[in-house]
């Protein structure tokens, strides 16, 4: 989620760095300063510019007095890309800013146009922090987040099941937080979010996963089905299942006994999902995720236009998986 460097600092600064790639992010800070801006003078004049726009002298033009003594707020986006005579010129601006102009420059953050990140920074920016959520354990704490922004309440087992059933996409998450606390009256568990979403829950490439390294191959076999007729892509849910027994392989040869925190440390998983795949490592056995990995990496082979019928080859990896999770034989972890 978007965080700030200093909690306390003024939304009406003479530059605020947006900096990261959530495009989320990147717009409700935008958005933030906007709102600002309009409580002080609801005719604040905004302007929205992408780097290809800010042309050198632009901003001076932008920035030179007016007849008016007005409010302007000037975003700036893709700050990175700006021309090599742009960012002289932004630069100039910072050492000199305007009364009652906010400059809001989003950074993706890296090596590209650093300078000018070094330079706004050096000038006392105010900083919003705008990452890409690539871990799992990032996407629960923002749902967990916008629940508290709106006031709400929802339950562990209600904020996973929401991220499973939507995905990454935090635009998709923060819609349906939305949605739940204006439908939905008082604490929101796993149930509520089964019932709006069942149909996006079945057709996650993560649900076909679940259920088969469970040993559950008929739901596994629905799931795909359903997933397939809903447009998920074929590689998508061999990716999932890899993970899926990877992970349980990874938790099986953790030391024994060591304790949660650790474990999603060194595993690279949040706990939430240590617990969740250990109640689905029962009755697995290393031949089996041998075997179930063997099976995922011919499929991904068929899906990749390496055999006729991916869907086929997608059904026999599903099977192979749920076998292997319920081996006729103890040689279990």
């Amino acid at each position: 989620m978007a965080t700030r460097k200093n909690p306390t600092d003024d939304l009406l600064a003479p530059l605020t760095l947006a900096v990261g790639q959530e495009e989320l992010l990147l717009d409700r800070a935008v958005r933030e300063v906007v709102a600002a801006a309009r409580a002080a003078d609801a005719d604040t004049d905004i302007r929205d510019l992408t780097s290809d726009q800010l042309q050198p002298g632009t901003l001076a033009e932008l920035t030179s007095p007016s007849l008016f003594s007005e409010r302007k707020v000037l975003v700036v986006r893709n700050a990175q890309d700006l021309s090599a005579d742009s960012i002289k010129d932004v630069k100039a601006y910072l050492a000199d800013p305007v009364e009652d102009i906010a400059l809001v420059l989003l950074h993706a953050g890296g090596a590209k146009g650093k300078g000018l990140l070094d330079a706004a920074r050096k000038a006392g920016a105010r900083e919003v922090a705008c990452p890409k959520m690539t871990k799992a354990a990032d996407r629960l704490a923002f749902v967990r987040t916008e629940f508290r922004g709106l006031g709400r309440s929802a339950t562990p087992g209600a904020t996973e099941a929401l991220v499973d059933a939507i995905g990454s996409d935090l635009r998709e998450l923060a819609g349906a937080v939305a949605q739940l606390c204006a439908d939905v009256e008082g604490t929101i568990d796993e149930a509520v979010v089964g019932r709006y979403y069942t149909g996006r829950a079945e057709a996650s490439s993560f649900t076909v996963a679940d259920r088969a390294v469970e040993g559950r191959a008929a739901e596994a076999l629905e799931a795909l089905r359903w997933s397939l007729s809903t447009g998920v892509a074929p590689v998508m849910i061999t990716s999932a299942l890899a993970q899926g027994v990877r992970a349980i392989g990874k938790l099986a040869s953790a030391p024994r006994g060591a304790r949660p925190g650790d474990l999603a440390r060194d595993l690279g998983m949040p706990p939430w999902k240590i617990d969740r795949v250990r109640q689905q490592m029962r009755g697995w056995s290393a031949d089996g995720v041998s075997a179930a990995l063997r099976a995922i990496a011919e499929a991904d082979a068929g899906v990749k236009g390496g055999g006729d019928d991916p869907e086929y080859a997608l059904e026999k990896a599903v099977v192979a998986v749920a076998r292997a999770a319920r081996p006729p034989r103890r040689d279990t972890y």
